[in-house]
């Protein structure tokens, strides 16, 4: 298979390191040539490398984009309609309107397109959705997840669409159900123009997840926390270490009492997620099949974004209803 990679910043590189890995023939593509430059030392055929992206589409079965998010409708757009299969990179377009409009194209064309929520892939969430799945903790509560820590902010979207949507989409994914409603703290402490501080309540039916995301916290932090009615799961994806704690309350003569149970810590172990998601990704275009991260599941993201940006401008909470 031929494959294009459109976009060879410092996350492109990691796409390129993967897909030269996996065995497919890369092409790729950049408008600034420090970039192509970097290809080339990394060992990609001088010969497969473009400026424009659309020279090369003839030459290739599928393209993997990866470039700024106010791109990505145009791009994806134009080679879907050239009639290949595309790999997005989260999020998927810059508005949830972009997104619908990707949502239409790809019914028209009959094509792949993945969304990269990565997050999916993660052998923690390989965990999680089988303590889920195996009762572990009982009927979820609630869920809290955090991606925060001290670095340079993204320039084309705020922390709320580049980080914080990591637990948009997978807390759908554990829970199999979409998002109802959102109530929402945003802050644009830099003056840029775009969140910097994010603090959403997402309510996934009656079960609320808290999500922080955040670009001001000493050091990296990349955890979440699943509460039941028999316990609880604390997953580390820095570390991939899921903790199982066994503890519930219980009323007894009149009183409720915390039972304490027992502990158990499952090391996460299995291939790098994002090789997972490519490599599935190359089988769904092999296959003819829809992904298990569709255009569909990247709108439903861009949805709770926005109803976190409604909702902190508003001062309330919003449904998901309300997103126009």
């Amino acid at each position: 298979m031929n494959v294009l990679l459109v976009g060879l910043g410092r996350w492109g590189e990691k796409h390129l390191r993967v897909l030269s890995d996996l065995g497919v023939t890369v092409w790729a593509s950049d408008v600034a040539p420090e970039r192509r430059a970097v290809a080339a030392k990394n060992g990609l055929d001088p010969a497969r490398i473009v400026s424009d992206f659309a020279s090369a589409l003839s030459r290739v079965d599928a393209v993997d984009i990866v470039t700024p998010a106010d791109t990505h409708l145009e791009l994806t757009t134009r080679c879907l309609r050239d009639g290949k299969d595309c790999f997005v990179e989260k999020p998927l377009t810059l508005t949830a309107r972009e997104a619908r409009q990707l949502v239409e194209v790809v019914g028209a064309t009959g094509r792949v397109l993945q969304v990269g929520h990565i997050f999916r892939f993660h052998p923690v969430s390989d965990v999680l959705r089988r303590c889920l799945a195996e009762g572990r903790i009982g009927r979820v509560r609630y869920l809290t997840g955090r991606f925060a820590g001290f670095k340079r902010p993204r320039t084309d979207v705020g922390v709320t669409q580049t980080d914080a949507i990591h637990y948009f989409d997978l807390f759908a994914h554990l829970l199999g159900r979409a998002p109802t409603a959102v109530t929402a703290t945003l802050r644009d402490y830099l003056g840029r123009g775009l969140d910097d501080l994010s603090f959403a309540t997402v309510e996934y039916g009656d079960v609320p997840a808290f999500v922080e995301a955040g670009y001001f916290v000493p050091g990296t932090y990349r955890d979440c926390l699943v509460v039941g009615e028999r316990g609880s799961l604390v997953a580390d994806f820095g570390r991939s270490v899921v903790t199982v704690f066994g503890q519930q309350h219980q009323r007894r003569d009149g009183q409720w009492a915390a039972l304490e149970g027992e502990r158990e810590e499952i090391k996460a172990e299995g291939t790098e997620p994002l090789r997972r998601e490519l490599e599935e990704f190359l089988e769904s275009v092999a296959g003819r099949r829809r992904p298990s991260v569709s255009v569909e599941d990247g709108l439903r993201a861009l949805q709770v974004v926005e109803a976190a940006q409604l909702s902190s401008r508003l001062g309330r909470r919003v449904t998901l209803d309300e997103v126009p």
